[in-house]
């Protein structure tokens, strides 16, 4: 997978972050190009979370330039990052309990009430669910499950919702940090299927992954990040066709 080349979609420069006094990225630089899947792997506690979380402005104190869609986004706060066209999906799914499916995907889209995918305002029901309906062909899971109380379903299940409850507000690149955490490795690959799937349908997408084997298939590059920095970039077939490299900065 080689993505055409072009001007950063995102371009992150001597990032630096701190929690309290713990100084946790140390001058880490990055870019993702419109089009393209690039994963972050590395050792737990290497620095990859609070990189996107970072790039999000979910980190508190911070310094070095975070540049998306030609804007400096460092000192913004998160809503107006997302209403540049940034999403975010942690680990932690944030399910909303006694919603249905449906319900959690709409909330997506009061989430971005205001920005350019509600065209500066409320969106009619008939976009809703045209939007619902494009979203549920993406992750046929879902489509099947659309009225069923979403924390009752699988893991995977509700780590997919999550990333589609994201997508609802049409967002140009996502961040998406450890998706197969935790899931049944049959719908770890049916989640890889669907990242692929996103970026046919134009959404750039910034991966944060332990499963270094898929993430290395779907990815058009990839960055080591190892004591809050970036140690290794390459295109993925150059890391998947290194072992060593892989193990000396991804093994557990």
């Amino acid at each position: 997978m080689t993505a055409v080349a072009s001007a950063p979609l995102l371009a992150v420069e001597n990032l630096r972050a701190w929690y309290g006094h713990s100084h946790i990225l140390q001058g880490l630089s990055l870019e993702v190009r419109a089009g393209e899947i690039v994963t972050l792997v590395g050792r737990n506690g290497a620095g990859k979370t609070t990189t996107l979380k970072s790039i999000m402005g979910l980190v508190p104190k911070r310094e070095g330039r975070v540049t998306f869609a030609g804007v400096d986004i460092l000192d913004r706060p998160p809503h107006e990052r997302f209403h540049q066209g940034l999403a975010y999906v942690p680990e932690e799914r944030r399910i909303v309990p006694g919603l249905t499916v449906e319900e959690n995907l709409r909330l997506g889209i009061l989430a971005a009430r205001g920005d350019r995918a509600t065209k500066g305002g409320r969106a009619s029901r008939h976009d809703e669910a045209r939007r619902i309906e494009a979203i549920a062909e993406t992750f046929p899971r879902l489509k099947q499950r659309l009225k069923q109380e979403a924390i009752t379903m699988s893991g995977g299940e509700q780590q997919m919702l999550a990333i589609a409850r994201a997508l609802m507000a049409a967002p140009v690149m996502v961040l998406l940090d450890e998706p197969s955490e935790g899931i049944m490795p049959i719908l770890v690959e049916e989640m890889f299927e669907q990242f692929v799937a996103m970026k046919r349908a134009g959404t750039t997408i910034l991966l944060v992954e332990q499963n270094v084997e898929l993430a290395l298939d779907i990815s058009d590059r990839v960055y080591i990040v190892d004591g809050g920095a970036v140690v290794y970039h390459a295109p993925a077939a150059e890391l998947r066709g290194d072992p060593e490299i892989q193990a000396r900065y991804c093994a557990v």
